[in-house]
Protein backbone atom coordinates (compact mmCIF):
# COMPACT_ATOMS: atom_id res chain seq x y z
CA UNK A 1 0.00 0.00 0.00
CA UNK A 2 1.06 3.68 -1.05
CA UNK A 3 2.02 5.59 2.29
CA UNK A 4 -0.51 8.52 2.72
CA UNK A 5 0.89 11.68 1.71
CA UNK A 6 0.96 14.59 4.30
CA UNK A 7 -1.26 17.62 3.80
CA UNK A 8 2.07 19.56 4.62
CA UNK A 9 3.44 17.99 1.32
CA UNK A 10 1.28 18.54 -0.97
CA UNK A 11 1.14 22.54 0.23
CA UNK A 12 4.99 22.43 0.00
CA UNK A 13 4.95 21.23 -3.14
CA UNK A 14 2.36 23.28 -5.08
CA UNK A 15 4.01 26.12 -3.52
CA UNK A 16 7.32 25.16 -4.50
CA UNK A 17 5.86 24.61 -8.58
CA UNK A 18 4.31 27.73 -8.33
CA UNK A 19 7.63 29.73 -8.02
CA UNK A 20 9.50 27.54 -10.36
CA UNK A 21 7.26 28.50 -12.89
CA UNK A 22 7.12 31.77 -12.33
CA UNK A 23 10.83 31.45 -12.70
CA UNK A 24 10.78 30.01 -15.42
CA UNK A 25 8.76 32.81 -17.20
CA UNK A 26 11.96 35.06 -16.53
CA UNK A 27 14.38 32.50 -18.32
CA UNK A 28 16.17 33.65 -21.48
CA UNK A 29 14.88 37.60 -21.03
CA UNK A 30 17.21 40.40 -20.20
CA UNK A 31 16.83 43.42 -18.00
CA UNK A 32 14.78 45.88 -19.55
CA UNK A 33 12.06 43.04 -20.89
CA UNK A 34 11.87 42.02 -17.72
CA UNK A 35 10.97 45.33 -16.42
CA UNK A 36 8.88 46.73 -18.68
CA UNK A 37 4.83 47.08 -17.86
CA UNK A 38 2.69 44.93 -19.75
CA UNK A 39 -0.61 45.97 -18.95
CA UNK A 40 -2.39 49.01 -18.60
CA UNK A 41 -1.82 48.84 -14.27
CA UNK A 42 1.99 48.07 -14.82
CA UNK A 43 2.49 44.31 -14.81
CA UNK A 44 6.11 43.40 -15.47
CA UNK A 45 7.99 39.86 -14.97
CA UNK A 46 10.08 41.16 -12.51
CA UNK A 47 7.59 43.22 -10.65
CA UNK A 48 5.63 39.83 -10.10
CA UNK A 49 8.44 38.19 -8.49
CA UNK A 50 9.15 40.85 -6.15
CA UNK A 51 5.46 41.16 -5.48
CA UNK A 52 5.55 37.57 -4.57
CA UNK A 53 8.65 37.32 -2.30
CA UNK A 54 7.28 39.97 -0.28
CA UNK A 55 3.95 38.40 -0.47
CA UNK A 56 5.87 35.40 0.85
CA UNK A 57 7.72 36.77 3.55
CA UNK A 58 5.21 38.85 5.09
CA UNK A 59 2.91 35.47 5.21
CA UNK A 60 5.39 33.10 6.35
CA UNK A 61 7.15 35.67 8.36
CA UNK A 62 5.47 38.41 11.22
CA UNK A 63 2.23 36.31 11.05
CA UNK A 64 3.45 33.75 12.80
CA UNK A 65 6.37 35.70 14.80
CA UNK A 66 8.96 34.52 12.42
CA UNK A 67 11.79 37.00 11.60
CA UNK A 68 13.19 37.35 8.04
CA UNK A 69 16.76 37.06 8.50
CA UNK A 70 17.59 40.28 5.51
CA UNK A 71 15.51 42.50 6.87
CA UNK A 72 17.62 45.75 5.08
CA UNK A 73 18.08 44.30 1.62
CA UNK A 74 16.46 46.34 -1.10
CA UNK A 75 13.71 43.83 -2.16
CA UNK A 76 12.45 44.08 1.08
CA UNK A 77 8.89 46.34 1.42
CA UNK A 78 8.00 47.76 4.19
CA UNK A 79 4.56 48.07 5.53
CA UNK A 80 4.85 51.69 5.61
CA UNK A 81 5.77 52.03 2.12
CA UNK A 82 2.60 51.34 1.30
CA UNK A 83 0.91 54.34 3.29
CA UNK A 84 2.56 56.59 -0.15
CA UNK A 85 2.67 54.05 -2.81
CA UNK A 86 0.55 51.19 -3.15
CA UNK A 87 2.01 49.57 -5.66
CA UNK A 88 5.66 49.80 -3.89
CA UNK A 89 6.40 45.69 -3.99
CA UNK A 90 5.63 45.57 -8.34
CA UNK A 91 8.41 48.63 -8.66
CA UNK A 92 12.12 46.61 -9.32
CA UNK A 93 14.73 49.69 -8.75
CA UNK A 94 17.21 49.78 -11.01
CA UNK A 95 19.92 48.76 -8.35
CA UNK A 96 18.40 45.41 -7.65
CA UNK A 97 19.80 43.19 -11.08
CA UNK A 98 17.08 40.31 -12.27
CA UNK A 99 19.56 38.03 -11.08
CA UNK A 100 20.12 39.02 -7.51
CA UNK A 101 16.14 38.98 -7.54
CA UNK A 102 15.74 35.55 -8.76
CA UNK A 103 18.49 34.55 -6.13
CA UNK A 104 16.89 36.83 -3.31
CA UNK A 105 13.54 34.66 -3.75
CA UNK A 106 14.74 31.33 -3.43
CA UNK A 107 15.59 32.35 -0.16
CA UNK A 108 12.77 33.04 0.07
CA UNK A 109 11.41 29.78 -0.51
CA UNK A 110 13.33 28.26 1.69
CA UNK A 111 12.33 30.48 4.54
CA UNK A 112 8.84 29.53 3.40
CA UNK A 113 9.13 25.95 3.45
CA UNK A 114 10.98 25.95 6.68
CA UNK A 115 7.90 27.12 8.14
CA UNK A 116 5.94 24.61 7.12
CA UNK A 117 8.79 22.10 7.99
CA UNK A 118 9.26 23.34 11.50
CA UNK A 119 5.79 24.34 12.89
CA UNK A 120 2.53 22.47 13.01
CA UNK A 121 -0.46 23.52 9.95
CA UNK A 122 -2.49 24.49 13.48
CA UNK A 123 -0.45 26.67 14.72
CA UNK A 124 -1.95 30.07 15.12
CA UNK A 125 -1.18 33.31 13.67
CA UNK A 126 -2.21 37.03 13.08
CA UNK A 127 -1.95 38.99 9.78
CA UNK A 128 -0.81 42.35 10.49
CA UNK A 129 -2.73 44.22 7.50
CA UNK A 130 -6.30 42.36 7.86
CA UNK A 131 -9.11 44.04 9.29
CA UNK A 132 -8.39 43.31 12.85
CA UNK A 133 -12.15 41.00 12.56
CA UNK A 134 -10.76 38.72 10.47
CA UNK A 135 -6.68 38.74 11.19
CA UNK A 136 -6.86 35.90 13.59
CA UNK A 137 -5.56 32.56 11.01
CA UNK A 138 -3.59 29.32 10.77
CA UNK A 139 -0.89 27.96 9.03
CA UNK A 140 -2.60 25.92 7.07
CA UNK A 141 -5.27 28.85 5.83
CA UNK A 142 -1.93 30.33 4.93
CA UNK A 143 -0.54 28.24 3.38
CA UNK A 144 -3.21 27.88 0.87
CA UNK A 145 -4.06 31.45 0.66
CA UNK A 146 -0.07 32.30 -0.64
CA UNK A 147 -0.50 28.82 -2.86
CA UNK A 148 -3.51 30.08 -4.85
CA UNK A 149 -2.42 33.69 -5.12
CA UNK A 150 1.42 32.61 -6.59
CA UNK A 151 -0.01 30.40 -8.99
CA UNK A 152 -2.67 33.25 -10.17
CA UNK A 153 0.44 35.26 -10.51
CA UNK A 154 2.06 32.69 -12.72
CA UNK A 155 -0.65 31.94 -14.95
CA UNK A 156 -0.42 36.29 -15.29
CA UNK A 157 3.43 35.57 -16.48
CA UNK A 158 2.35 32.39 -18.77
CA UNK A 159 0.13 34.78 -20.84
CA UNK A 160 2.53 37.61 -20.67
CA UNK A 161 5.27 35.53 -21.91
CA UNK A 162 3.16 34.17 -24.60
CA UNK A 163 2.10 37.22 -25.68
CA UNK A 164 5.62 38.32 -25.83
CA UNK A 165 7.78 35.65 -27.58
CA UNK A 166 5.37 32.91 -27.97
CA UNK A 167 6.93 30.45 -24.63
CA UNK A 168 4.36 29.11 -23.84
CA UNK A 169 3.39 25.85 -21.17
CA UNK A 170 3.51 24.67 -17.53
CA UNK A 171 7.21 23.84 -17.16
CA UNK A 172 10.07 23.19 -18.83
CA UNK A 173 9.81 19.26 -19.02
CA UNK A 174 5.83 19.28 -19.30
CA UNK A 175 4.42 22.25 -21.31
CA UNK A 176 0.85 20.53 -21.37
CA UNK A 177 0.80 22.28 -24.73
CA UNK A 178 -0.49 19.74 -27.21
CA UNK A 179 2.33 18.96 -30.24
CA UNK A 180 1.38 19.02 -33.52
CA UNK A 181 -1.05 21.77 -33.48
CA UNK A 182 -1.54 24.42 -36.47
CA UNK A 183 -2.15 27.46 -33.98
CA UNK A 184 -3.25 30.30 -36.58
CA UNK A 185 -5.79 27.90 -38.01
CA UNK A 186 -7.07 27.24 -34.44
CA UNK A 187 -6.59 30.88 -33.96
CA UNK A 188 -8.91 31.29 -37.10
CA UNK A 189 -11.69 28.64 -36.41
CA UNK A 190 -11.86 30.49 -32.72
CA UNK A 191 -12.35 34.09 -34.45
CA UNK A 192 -14.95 32.88 -37.03
CA UNK A 193 -16.84 31.66 -34.43
CA UNK A 194 -16.58 34.72 -32.35
CA UNK A 195 -17.68 37.20 -35.03
CA UNK A 196 -21.04 35.40 -35.39
CA UNK A 197 -21.57 37.43 -32.33
CA UNK A 198 -22.17 41.05 -32.08
CA UNK A 199 -19.47 43.48 -30.35
CA UNK A 200 -20.78 43.86 -26.85
CA UNK A 201 -17.97 46.94 -26.55
CA UNK A 202 -19.71 48.85 -29.15
CA UNK A 203 -23.06 48.82 -27.44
Amino acid sequence: MTEAVRPVDVLRHYLRAAREALLWKLEGLGERQLRLPRTPTGTSFLGTVLHCANVEIGYFGPTFGRVWPEPDHPAVISLDAYDTDPQADWAVPAEIPAAELVAFYGRVGAFADAALAELPLSTPGRVPWWPEEGAETTLHYIAVHVMCDLHRHAGQLDILREQLDGVAGLRPAISNVPDGVDWPSYVARLTTIAEQFPDDAAR
